[in-house]
């Protein structure tokens, strides 16, 4: 059995994670053309990824935990589920960083943009988070999901998209809180 960490340290990565296998759903991501869907922005007006000129970072994520509520049953089990505010927390400790090679920076997950809210609040994200609540985007790119608890979450994956179009996809993606820099170093060579 996983250590358990208590609900109210989302931060800390348990030592003994599953660490989750590339099943081949993300391969016929890269040269895709993004679909045209407008999703919930925790910034205000809603965004259309498919409509953004330049380099965008898409990180999508299954779900932010709240401090003093339960994760869902099992959830330190599932390979990949676990560390959703690290990882957002790494992509917002280098924010600047991906600024200055001009790139925007999303964070993305299932959860509706009210729960989301609260998350990029209370973490201090400078980027906002969209929400795909009717999996709408999702279900358009064909992204790899998984359900808990009667909640359908999107698997651990980050997009680098260029003018619409993917050009790299992480996936699997492990241990999320290194993704931030795994990202950064793969735009430095390639952009």
């Amino acid at each position: 059995m996983i250590e358990s960490i208590p609900p109210n340290n989302l931060d800390t990565l348990p030592d003994s994670l599953p660490i989750p296998l590339d099943d081949g759903a993300c391969q016929h991501l890269v040269n895709c053309k993004l679909p045209s869907v407008s999703l919930a922005a925790t910034s205000g007006p809603d965004i259309d990824l498919s409509m953004l000129p330049g380099l965008t970072v898409v990180f999508c994520y299954p779900r932010t935990g709240r401090p003093g509520v339960p994760l869902p049953e099992g959830w330190d089990d599932i390979p990949g589920a676990r560390g959703c505010t690290p990882q957002s927390c790494a992509f917002r400790d280098l924010s600047h960083a991906f600024q200055a090679l001009g790139a925007n920076v999303f964070g993305l997950s299932t959860q509706d943009s009210h729960y989301q809210a609260e998350a990029a609040e209370r973490l201090h994200l400078p980027f906002p988070l969209l929400s795909d609540e009717h999996l709408a985007f999702s279900q358009a790119l064909s992204l790899p999901l998984f359900s808990v608890d009667d909640m359908t979450m999107i698997k651990r994956l980050t997009l680098v998209i260029n003018n619409g179009t993917v050009s790299h996809v992480f996936y699997p993606v492990f241990p999320p809180d290194k993704n931030a820099d795994d990202v950064l170093s793969w735009l430095k060579h390639h952009t």
